[in-house]
């Protein structure tokens, strides 16, 4: 199987091209290799390799920024979605998009089902959820959009390496402790993403790991967990905060766990609870780094 994997540079890009399956022959492309938001150029890269099979894991993540640069934010996560998934379209790939928790505001108290009205606070999550829009619409009977949240990896700048680099500089640390969502392994995303491209299912998943956490919750668990492997050589005061006493640009969900089952059922998934997943994901990034 031929598969043309955008934002092969990504935190999750990465993650896919580290569990490559057997039997695929992948074609990575970051950003700079090709610019999403070019339809033109899409459709031509995308007509020549003839995938049989399209993943969008390129992406506009900063989310706060995102506020102050709504026109770049939209060209990535709306246009240059809907580029692929047209160009998928006319070749006849099945087409993959991730997409987001922050198409919800949160204000829901139990797990969001992917048929659950749509509400983004700001314009990160309003870009993902044009997004999904588009895609579905210029090609619905050979797309795939799969939500997650609280994504981390080995790669990059995400919530678990930046604890880990916090944890050995500071003293102390304040965490939010009012948000809650579920952590989610990138490693385990990515295969759920192969393992669609095998069953091909069509329409709106939802993915992350199990269980239910908040930001405080998450950082405790790093510490103790980093101090057990050896990835941390001190324990420090983590203090529970408030969504008000640490003020950011753009507005998050204050509760995002996602509903999956009806994932696991198409995909014949066993699910992970996000603690083990954290507790592999620090033992592989003990053993290989970011690299």
């Amino acid at each position: 199987m031929k598969v043309l994997l955008a934002g092969a540079n990504g935190q999750l890009g990465r993650e896919l091209q580290r569990c490559l399956p057997d039997g695929i022959e992948l074609l990575g492309l970051g950003s700079q290799e090709l610019d999403i938001r070019n339809g033109e150029a899409v459709a031509t890269r995308v007509s020549e390799s003839k995938p049989q099979v399209l993943i969008n894991a390129a992406a506009y993540t900063a989310v706060d920024k995102a506020e102050s640069e709504q026109e770049k934010a939209f060209a990535v996560n709306s246009q240059g979605a809907a580029n692929l998934a047209m160009a998928a379209r006319e070749t006849g790939a099945y087409y993959l998009q991730v997409s987001t928790d922050f198409v919800f505001d949160g204000k829901q108290s139990s797990p969001y089902l992917p048929t659950d009205r749509t509400n983004p606070l700001g314009v990160y999550g309003a870009s993902k959820l044009a997004g999904e829009q588009l895609v579905l619409a210029a090609y619905p009977a050979g797309t795939a959009v799969i939500r997650t949240a609280w994504l981390y990896s080995s790669f990059g700048n995400n919530f678990v390496t930046t604890m880990l680099r916090l944890m050995a500089e500071r003293e102390s640390l304040g965490v939010v402790a009012d948000q809650v969502g579920t952590p989610t392994w990138g490693r385990n995303l990515a295969e759920t993403l192969w393992r669609m491209c095998q069953v091909k299912p069509t329409g709106i998943y939802h993915y992350t790991d199990t269980g239910v956490a908040s930001w405080y919750d998450f950082a405790m668990a790093i510490q103790e967990e980093g101090l057990a492997c050896g990835l941390l050589a001190r324990k420090i005061p983590i203090l529970p905060i408030n969504t008000v006493d640490y003020p950011t640009p753009a507005k998050r969900p204050s509760y995002s766990v996602l509903d999956k089952t009806e994932t696991w059922a198409a995909l014949s998934l066993t699910p992970l609870h996000w603690r083990v997943a954290l507790r592999q994901m620090l033992s592989d990034y003990k053993e290989y780094g970011s690299a």
